[in-house]
């Protein structure tokens, strides 16, 4: 799963039946497809200091960031995403197999977590509706 902070907002995941590198190669890519963030801050998980990972991270100019050993808290953002995931998605429903949960995330990360669910931090808005208003005030303020 990759979270842009700022909005909130979902940029790539994907599931797999194992933790393999292709996973994580998998949600960059898709995260990087759209929006290139300035830094990625990952934990320490074995993919992220991968070469392949850490060679498309650099080839696309992005800063390189880690949570410090035994620094849980560093990487809050992330554990709280997935504990929504877990509590709204995952622990309400039974999935058929493995695509009826890629297709069920989808859907929810699509079109409940972007487009329905608020957040404090963004002023009570949705994560498409704050980057909107965001990006209409930044092009508002160039042209002035």
């Amino acid at each position: 799963m990759i979270m842009d902070l700022f909005t909130r907002g979902i940029r790539g995941w994907n599931l797999s039946h194992g933790l393999d590198q292709r996973l994580t190669l998998v949600a960059l890519r898709r995260a990087l497809q759209n929006h290139t963030p300035q830094i990625h801050h990952s934990d320490q998980g074995w993919q992220y200091p991968a070469k392949e990972y850490v060679e498309f991270l650099q080839k696309s100019e992005v800063q390189i960031s880690m949570t410090e050993t035994g620094e849980p808290t560093q990487n809050g953002y992330a554990e709280r995403l997935m504990r929504t995931i877990k509590e709204e998605e995952v622990y309400l429903t039974e999935y058929e197999d493995c695509c009826d949960c890629y297709q069920n995330i989808d859907r929810f990360l699509n079109d409940v977590y972007m487009n329905k669910r608020i957040h404090s931090s963004l002023g009570y808005l949705t994560q498409v509706e704050f980057e909107y208003n965001w990006n209409r005030q930044n092009m508002l303020v160039e042209v002035k």
